[in-house]
């Protein structure tokens, strides 16, 4: 079960790495004006997020990279508190994304067990 769990994490993980690519006009909208480079950070970011995907699937590197991804999640938090509190700015409900704040720990939790 845990394999399947690493494995359903990297695959969820990796797969937003790529929507940064995909779905990189919303990503940019999702963090305030007055932020600079927001293009520039959305693919970094993005790119980060497919190598820690690939990080964590390894096992030589999963430890650690469970761990950078804990950090990133935790880095990336502003963001999500400020589209749910700018939900005119989204196609989504403004629950959907008062909910995505506490799916937040359940993703850094879930990383962390997964990293061991």
């Amino acid at each position: 079960m845990k394999k399947i769990a690493l494995y359903a994490f990297c695959l969820f993980f990796a797969a937003a790495g790529v929507g940064h690519f995909l779905l990189d006009s919303f990503f940019i909208m999702a963090m305030p004006e007055w932020v600079p480079f927001r293009p520039a950070i959305v693919y970094i970011s993005g790119i980060m997020e497919i190598l820690l995907a690939l990080g964590l699937f390894l096992k030589q590197t999963r430890e650690r990279a469970g761990m950078l991804i804990a950090i990133f999640l935790v880095l990336v938090f502003p963001v999500n508190i400020y589209m749910a509190l700018t939900p005119e700015n989204f196609d989504l409900s403004p629950a959907a994304l008062w909910v995505r704040l506490p799916l937040q720990i359940v993703l850094i939790w879930w990383v962390l067990k997964v990293r061991k």
